[in-house]
């Protein structure tokens, strides 16, 4: 009897573990689809665990209602779980572009795994408390739940989105939650009060749940279809962002997390105005240091200058640079600049990076994506600025990629003003790039007699930049704001002023 009551309670502990660990990757897949899809992680994700939580503590206290068939009951809600937190990703890719209530659907599949995730544990306590003393029950079963949590938290971003994506993450761990069922199904047939029916429902579940796994590739690209409405042609997902490349007629686009990144049809301009006003002016550019730009089409611009010895390119994302280096339809638009003998590429965190540097610049040029969440926002503190100083020369220019003026004019004389508390001479320009519309820049110099519309050496092969910096940096009243405040680290306004401004579009 004792043997029985022991792997009685062995076979719930381990339901425990599964439990956590699955519930928290549901939670995961739910936050980094949000990420995905509507932007600003930051935000996402704590709206997401707040939900979560809020509904574990509604499906607890509901917990007590449940008072006859408690393995049964119990054994249905992990089949529950797993059929709903499995399929809550395919479901999420498949209406975003469908229906105008996507967000309220996102928090409803939260809430409902929430709920039936926090009706297991105290129903599975209740089971258990007739078995075994309460100290011990207490103890193992809230053991074996923070495991599972730290389990799925470290796995997540390193093996299981690089590995399998999010879609097919929640599909592997929903069949995971039902294989307990079955398991229990099987072993404890003889406590349940109706094994054949649980087991027909399991089964089924499971293989729901493996056919759609199967042709989940094929479900991803019909979903990204809708959503980009281009022939997709590669895409990706990194333990930072979704990579999708896509192609229509001579057109191919780049989209990092639902985000145009750049389409070959105009990058030349973005880029060519990014980096040859700064070129240009520097006195020195024997090394140039490149922060973001992962996709080497910065690097390419910067390799037109045969005085240029080395370039240092900082990008977090392996991943990103990896791809840059080795996909033939993207090495032929930044013409193999990554592999170039002249560049070294690290993949680390530009914030960090910069704090421990030992090395010194002539120019950076600063392509990081826009201040849309706060992660991304630390890097236009005054804070990185005055970390980036130290690491650059005397004469040293640097440029800031500075989102739109026009259509986020706060967010633009944010990152503008923030530059100016540290550099000592500082000016702005913008070019039009057709796919983004008006699209700007923050020069800034560390000698406060630096002339920006010096040129000291220029590049062959230009189709955009002629070399006149003053008929970039005429600003119209539309593309002007009245009072910002500096973008400091503790209080992140130039995110707050991004998503009011893109917001509105």
């Amino acid at each position: 009897m004792g043997k029985k009551f022991l792997r009685f309670e062995f076979l719930l502990l381990i339901a425990v573990f599964t439990i956590a660990t699955c519930g928290l990757v549901y939670e995961l897949v739910a936050g980094t689809l949000a990420s995905y899809l509507l932007g600003d992680s930051v935000k996402q994700f704590s709206l997401i665990i707040g939900v979560y939580l809020f509904s574990m503590g509604i499906g607890s206290y509901f917990s007590k209602f449940i008072t006859k068939k408690l393995l049964d009951t119990f054994v249905e809600i992990e089949i529950l779980v797993g059929l709903v937190g499995g399929l809550s990703s395919v479901v999420l890719f498949l209406l975003f572009e469908s229906v105008d209530y996507f967000q309220f659907i996102l928090y409803l599949l939260v809430f409902t795994t929430g709920c039936l995730v926090g009706l297991e544990i105290p129903l599975l306590m209740n089971i258990l408390k007739d078995r075994v003393a309460f100290r011990d029950l207490v103890s193992n079963v809230f053991t074996f739940d923070y495991i599972g949590a730290l389990l799925a938290s470290i796995l997540f971003p390193l093996v299981l989105v690089p590995q399998l994506g999010v879609m097919r993450t929640s599909l592997f761990f929903g069949m995971i939650n039902i294989a307990i069922a079955i398991g229990l199904c099987f072993l404890l047939k003889k406590e349940l009060n109706r094994p054949f029916v649980l087991k027909v429902k399991a089964i089924a579940s499971f293989f729901l749940l493996l056919v759609v796994f199967v042709f989940s590739e094929a479900i991803l690209s019909f979903s990204e279809g809708k959503l980009y409405g281009e022939n997709i042609v590669y895409t990706s997902s990194t333990p930072y962002q979704r990579i999708v490349l896509t192609h229509n007629k001579s057109d191919y686009r780049l989209y990092l997390n639902n985000n145009l990144q750049f389409s070959s049809a105009d990058e030349y301009r973005y880029h060519e105005a990014l980096v040859h006003p700064v070129m240009a002016a520097a006195k020195k550019v024997d090394h140039v240091l490149v922060l973001g730009g992962g996709d080497g089409l910065a690097v390419r611009e910067i390799l037109k200058y045969k005085e240029v010895k080395r370039i240092t390119l900082v990008d977090l994302d392996e991943g990103m640079t990896k791809l840059f280096k080795t996909n033939t339809i993207l090495t032929g638009f930044n013409k193999n600049s990554l592999t170039d003998p002249k560049v070294k590429v690290i993949n680390q965190d530009a914030y960090i990076w910069a704090k421990n540097c030992p090395e010194k610049f002539d120019v950076a040029i600063i392509d990081f994506p826009d201040p849309s969440n706060y992660s991304l926002g630390k890097l236009y503190s005054l804070n990185f600025y005055r970390s980036l100083q130290h690491i650059l020369s005397p004469d040293a220019f640097i440029v800031v990629q500075t989102t739109s003026p026009y259509f986020a004019p706060k967010s633009f004389w944010c990152i503008n003003k923030t530059i100016n508390e540290v550099f000592p001479q500082v000016d702005a320009y913008h070019a039009y790039v057709p796919s983004f519309g008006e699209w700007g820049y923050t020069i800034a110099a560390l000698n406060p007699s630096a002339a920006f519309s010096t040129v000291n050496r220029k590049a062959d092969g230009l189709r955009f930049y002629n070399y006149q910096f003053d008929k970039l940096n005429f600003f119209s009243k539309d593309m002007t704001a009245n009072t910002v405040e500096i973008n400091r680290l503790d209080n992140q306004i130039l995110v707050r002023y991004f998503d009011e401004e893109w917001g509105k579009l």
